[in-house]
Parts: structure tokens; C-alpha cells; sequence
């Protein structure tokens, strides 16, 4: 039953790791646009990439289960530990340095009820804050940067889930 549950957080794991590397991937072309263009280039991630992080929930979800199921005095246990550290990770850049920026970009944008009421959690928080007044290309840093730093916990996670399965 472990194994089963340890696959399925890999398989996981690699879903939560998926936007998080493809926005690594575009970094470089995106570094050349100006700010036009990236704010133009920032609208197409919605609601797409939002819709991805139902799996970065259960990949946290269905890691905790496989530690919980795993038994303590074994080597996987600190992997699938420090896999289940890494994910949770992902979330606090992502709540902590991403989401905070993406009002900036979406700001006068059509969005849906559901993608309105996700962006706009934590707004209250952030008012008329440092996100306002910062340079975009500020904002943009903090935003690309923010999603290298969470494809690169992806990857450990991702890598020490499967190194607990063989």
C-alpha cells in the first residue's frame, strides 16, 4: 500500500513540477520583452496555470499520506520528508512572493468569477502595498524568480520521491 501511495505522489509531485519548469523554460524569452508585451504575454497563464494547482494540493496531500504510511526507522522516510517539505515549500513562495504579484498583472483584465475571487485572496492584505509602487521590472523578477525557485523544490521533490521508490 506504501508503494502504491508512493508512486502515485511521485506522478504527483511531477504534475505540481510541470508549470513550475515550463515557466523556467520560457525565462529567457520573456527577459527580452518590454513591459507592453509582458503584461500582454502574463493575461495567457489564466485560468490554466491556476487550474494547475489542484495538483500541487494533492501532491501535498498524497505525500503526507505516503510519509504517514511509511515507517519511520527507514531510509524513505527522510526522503519522502524532505519531498514533503519541499512541496510545501512551493506553496509559500508561491502565497508569499508570486500571488502577491499577480494583481499587478492582471490588473484591469476580464477574468471569471472563480479566477476574480482567487486573485483577488490576499488583496485586503496587499492594498495599495509594494506591489503598487514597485518598478515592473521589480515585479517581474520577484514573479519569474518566485517560479524558478519553485521548479527547483519541484525537481528535489520530485527526485527523492523517486528515489524512496527504488
Amino acid at each position: 500500500m506504501t508503494d502504491a501511495f508512493g508512486v502515485l505522489a511521485a506522478l504527483l509531485a511531477v504534475v505540481a513540477m510541470t508549470p513550475a519548469v515550463a515557466h523556467v523554460l520560457e525565462l529567457p524569452g520573456k527577459l527580452r520583452l518590454s513591459r507592453a508585451e509582458y503584461v500582454v504575454v502574463q493575461r495567457i497563464y489564466y485560468p490554466g496555470f491556476t487550474i494547475a494547482g489542484v495538483g500541487e494540493f494533492a501532491s501535498i496531500m498524497v505525500t503526507a499520506l505516503a510519509l504517514a504510511l511509511t515507517e519511520a526507522g527507514g531510509i524513505d522516510f527522510p526522503l519522502r520528508a524532505v519531498a514533503l517539505a519541499a512541496l510545501v515549500g512551493m506553496q509559500a513562495v508561491y502565497w508569499l512572493r508570486v500571488h502577491p504579484v499577480n494583481g499587478f498583472w492582471l490588473e484591469g483584465a476580464a477574468l471569471d468569477r472563480f479566477s476574480s475571487g482567487f486573485f483577488a485572496f490576499g488583496a485586503g492584505r496587499r492594498g495599495a502595498g509594494r506591489e503598487a509602487r514597485a518598478e515592473w521590472t521589480e515585479l517581474r523578477a520577484r514573479w519569474e524568480y518566485g517560479h524558478a525557485t519553485r521548479a527547483a523544490l519541484a525537481v528535489v521533490s520530485v527526485s527523492l520521491l523517486v528515489i524512496a521508490l527504488v
